[in-house]
């Protein structure tokens, strides 16, 4: 692998991965993203790896110990900076894991300071002395606040995010960001002097993100949202190029599977159905009930695909969610829905669909898991966070798959259509 790679990321889960990946990406760099932690060294020459963990609603000290074990090996492969990834809505409980895993990883590298924001102003994520907005709303009334795992009540980040670490938490304001990349550098520079370890840092727009980008070069570690990579390609040197993004034609059948309850992946679904395209909704309470509803779903799916993409989806408003919590507790209705939705999608590829999208990023994790994948070339951005990606499937038979793994809250309403069309392009 000659010198090593540039940037090594930890991502939480598989969707945040994919949404990193895209941004750098973007800024020119190549990227694989791995599906867990390789079992040994890359066989491409990368500029940057993610390892994509399902980490963010496990236990802390679960989380703690994988992330870690991503950090070992992307200090073999020659990192030389190492960017731990969460959710631009920063979805975490006071137990974590968005503090312990970020505490865990500055002991690893004996590092006393850095930074974290989820700020993703491409997908109206913007953080503003120091409270996370999501669209125009704060985030705790965006719609987060339902959220079934990781429910968002406080929009005020330092608070958030002291609750659930030692160190003391600190703010690089908007002041700050906006004079750029010295005045970020000199307020790092103040929060040291009071002992501080974390600093919550203000974007409002991309502009913000570049500016504080060369303040970051020399920290060890970062920990952000995915919006804080458009500014780093360029401290190594990195240019954009569309050679980046370059993916093998796609063909083959095509299909959206949906776990997600996002009020953005709603209007997906919604839109589809309206198009006109068919589509099938999953019963949590029969999955309960012992009926093989993948089976019923993919006999269903089989005579349809040759006319065209078709939808198997899990999505449901927050009222008709915490009703099948109710009846089957929280941990185990999503686990057994994403357990459905994975044999789902690894039926559709048996059955020659070569262009997948996944909508909900636990669904993410547990469809790649299902299909064998270990890793992903990243491609070009479909809509803001969310890349097509090309990958070896066993269930494909050895045949090229191309996927897109959507995070629950990202892409436009017609999202489901226009990927399709995108890669016909």
């Amino acid at each position: 692998m000659g010198a090593g790679i540039l940037l090594g990321c930890i991502a939480d889960d598989f969707t945040g991965a994919s949404d990193l990946a895209n941004n750098l990406v973007r800024a020119g760099m190549r990227v694989v993203q791995t599906i867990g932690v390789p079992e040994g060294p890359l066989s491409v020459e990368v500029d940057a790896v993610v390892v994509a963990l399902k980490s963010r609603t496990i236990a802390p000290e679960q989380a703690v110990a994988q992330s870690l074990e991503a950090l070992a090996w992307l200090q073999a492969q020659g990192a030389r900076q190492i960017y731990f990834k969460y959710c631009s809505t920063f979805d975490s409980t006071p137990q974590g894991n968005i503090g312990p895993v970020t505490e865990a990883l500055m002991d690893a590298l004996g590092c006393d300071f850095t930074i974290a924001t989820p700020a993703f102003p491409d997908n109206g994520r913007t953080v503003f002395k120091g409270y996370l907005f999501a669209g125009d709303v704060l985030l705790s009334e965006s719609g987060m606040q339902n959220h079934p795992l990781t429910p968002m009540t406080d929009p005020n980040l330092v608070r958030v995010l002291q609750a659930q670490t030692r160190r003391k938490v600190g703010l690089i304001d908007y002041r700050a960001v906006s004079q750029g990349a010295d005045a970020v550098r000199a307020r790092i520079a103040e929060l040291r002097e009071q002992g501080v370890g974390m600093a919550i840092v203000d974007a409002v727009s991309n502009e913000d993100l570049l500016r504080m980008g060369p303040a970051l070069k020399e920290l060890p570690l970062l920990t952000a949202g995915s919006g804080v990579a458009i500014g780093l390609p360029a401290n190594f040197g990195v240019a954009p190029s569309p050679q980046a993004s370059r993916l093998p034609p796609a063909g083959g059948l095509q299909a959206v599977v949906s776990g997600s309850c996002s009020l953005a992946t709603n209007r997906q679904v919604l839109d589809f159905i309206k198009s006109g395209r068919p589509a099938l909704a999953i019963d949590p309470l029969r999955i309960s009930a012992g009926v093989d509803v993948a089976a019923e779903a993919l006999a269903w799916a089989e005579p349809l695909l040759e006319s065209g993409p078709v939808l198997v989806y899990a999505t449901a408003d927050p009222a008709a969610v915490k009703a099948v919590q109710g009846q089957l507790g929280v941990e185990e209705a999503g686990a057994m829905v994403e357990r459905c939705i994975a044999a789902i999608a690894r039926g559709l590829v048996q059955r020659g669909v070569r262009q997948l999208v996944v909508a909900g990023g636990e669904t993410s994790g547990a469809c790649v898991q299902a299909l064998s994948i270990a890793q992903l070339q990243i491609g070009p951005q479909i809509d803001p966070g969310v890349p097509w990606c090309h990958a070896q499937s066993v269930a494909s038979g050895g045949e090229g798959l191309h996927l897109t793994l959507k995070s629950g809250n990202f892409g436009s309403d017609d999202f489901f259509t226009k990927s399709f069309k995108m890669l016909q392009a």
